[in-house]
C-alpha cells in the first residue's frame, strides 16, 4: 500500500566510462569530470518504476532543478518520496532529490499514475 511519506532511494557513482557510453549513444560531449544530467534523470525512473510506486507505474511529468555539477566518482544518493496521493485520479505526486554527503545536486517533482492507488484521499505531507 502506498502511503504519504514512503520513499525509497538508491545510490550510484558514475565513471569515466559510463560518460564514455553515454556519449557513444548520442549525447553530447560531457565536462571532464562532470556526468550527464539524463543520467541523473535515469536514477529517478529506475526508482519509480522498480521501488516506488514500482511495476505498473506510468511516469507522467518529471521536473528537475540541478543544482550543482553531477561529478563523475563519487557516490550519489537519489531518493524519491511520495508527497501526495491522489486514488480518485490515480495519481501519486513525489519529491525528487539526488544528492552528495546530503547536499542536494539536484531536486524536483514528479507525477506518475498508478491504477492501484490506496491512499489518504490526498492529504499532503
Amino acid at each position: 500500500m502506498l502511503k504519504l511519506g514512503a520513499s525509497a532511494s538508491i545510490t550510484r557513482t558514475f565513471t569515466t566510462a559510463d560518460m564514455a557510453d553515454y556519449v557513444a549513444l548520442g549525447g553530447a560531449p560531457m565536462p571532464v569530470g562532470e556526468a550527464a544530467e539524463p543520467l541523473v534523470g535515469a536514477l529517478f525512473s529506475y526508482l519509480l518504476g522498480v521501488k516506488l510506486p514500482g511495476p505498473g507505474t506510468n511516469y507522467l511529468k518529471q521536473q528537475t532543478q540541478f543544482l550543482a555539477p553531477i561529478p563523475l566518482g563519487r557516490e550519489l544518493l537519489a531518493r524519491v518520496t511520495i508527497t501526495r496521493l491522489r486514488p480518485d485520479k490515480h495519481l501519486v505526486d513525489l519529491e525528487t532529490v539526488c544528492e552528495l554527503d546530503g547536499q542536494p545536486l539536484a531536486q524536483g517533482r514528479a507525477l506518475v499514475y498508478v491504477e492501484d492507488v490506496a491512499g489518504t484521499g490526498g492529504d499532503k505531507v
